[in-house]
């Protein structure tokens, strides 16, 4: 099941962490090629790539690693998500604008716009937004994510402002723009937390916007006094976010080849740097040339293991799926985590002190 099809769940009191552990690598180059996003439905996993130079797709592919067909055709697509239908949105700041496709059962998934049912329909439309800076026109689009009704929430990068839409392309409302504090800057990720509360990973101000549904601030974290990441806490260029069942935030920390981990309050809990292996598919392919073979063993392994410019994060159930934009890959990781009762945890301390246990 995808995570955009249910409403947004009430994290538990508390938890306990078990911890992360890595599950495996899918995908490689010529598959998963510059892979910016991805969708988990039913037994298959949808997969926004790039190509080289410009354009973009949708890969599918199972857990075997197989590669099983590619649609759609984009400029310049970032991000995807799914809703409760099944129909798939993609943003592409290339053509200004976020795609809207549909499984005709037949073709598979085309433009809303192709279907016969489109066709009959005044209030169906293939493409939300045109390019420009008015209410319901997007400048590069980048981020996209439901709100509890199934709105969908832009980020319009180029206006430095998030706009809401109905998922018929209906322009709502201008949900967060202008100056001052908590003003966006080349803004790129969203989502929504079980408060209903809008985060927004902000580019440039390398940090993480946090506003009520309405669009007003509320805070921030991550933010750091120069250009580049000091310590585990600070990000530079965070790009893609998700928050899990638990209430976790996920950041895909760009600028320095990681994913944040924080927890619903914004205090840092863990990073992933990268632990990949071989993928099935990966193997098979260096398994059919002699020359591969020879110049992956004289080639520095430990660094092949890294991330390389994550463009974003995303969570299903217990699984974290993080697309490995510079390495052509998707690196899956399982969390171990148990819900607690208010009954089951001392209260948080107010004086800043460990306890003896």
């Amino acid at each position: 099941m995808t995570q955009q099809k249910d409403k947004i769940k009430q994290p538990p009191y508390a938890i306990l962490r078990g911890g992360y552990k890595y599950k495996e690598t899918l995908g490689m180059r010529r598959v998963t090629t510059y892979c910016m996003d991805m969708v988990e439905s039913k037994d298959v996993l949808y997969v926004l790539i790039r190509a080289d130079g410009s354009g973009g797709n949708i890969r599918r592919i199972n857990w075997k690693d197989e590669d099983l067909d590619v649609f759609g055709n984009f400029k310049w697509p970032v991000q995807m998500i799914q809703d409760s239908e099944g129909r798939l949105f993609v943003s592409d700041e290339g053509d200004h604008c976020v795609h809207s496709l549909v499984d005709d059962g037949e073709k598979g998934y085309v433009p809303i716009g192709q279907t016969a049912e489109a066709q009959e329909s005044s209030t169906k439309t293939q493409k939300i937004g045109e390019y420009g800076s008015g209410d319901g026109q997007l400048d590069s689009p980048s981020g996209i994510a439901f709100d509890s009704d199934e709105n969908i929430l832009v980020v319009d990068t180029g206006n430095n402002r998030v706009q809401k839409f109905s998922r018929d392309g209906k322009f709502i409302k201008t949900i967060i723009s202008g100056d001052g504090e908590g003003a966006l800057n080349m803004p790129w990720g969203i989502a929504v937390n079980h408060k209903e509360e809008i985060l927004v990973s902000d580019w440039r101000n390398n940090r993480i916007n946090i506003y009520d549904s309405n669009g007003k601030y509320i805070s921030s974290f991550g933010d750091i006094p120069n250009s580049l990441g000091q310590d585990y806490t600070q990000l530079s260029g965070p790009a893609g976010l998700s928050i899990d069942d638990d209430g976790d935030i996920y950041v895909a920390d760009r600028d320095n080849d990681r994913v944040v981990v924080y927890d619903r309050d914004g205090k840092y809990v863990t990073q992933f740097t990268g632990d990949a292996t071989l993928s099935k598919i990966g193997k098979t392919y260096i398994m059919s040339s002699p020359r591969v073979l020879r110049l992956r063993e004289m080639s520095n392994r430990e660094i092949w293991r890294k991330l390389r410019s994550p463009a974003t994060v995303r969570t299903y159930g217990n699984l974290i799926y993080i697309p490995d934009f510079g390495c052509h890959r998707i690196q899956v990781y399982e969390k171990e985590s148990y819900p607690l009762t208010k009954d089951e945890i001392f209260e948080e301390p107010n004086h800043p002190t460990l306890y003896n246990v």
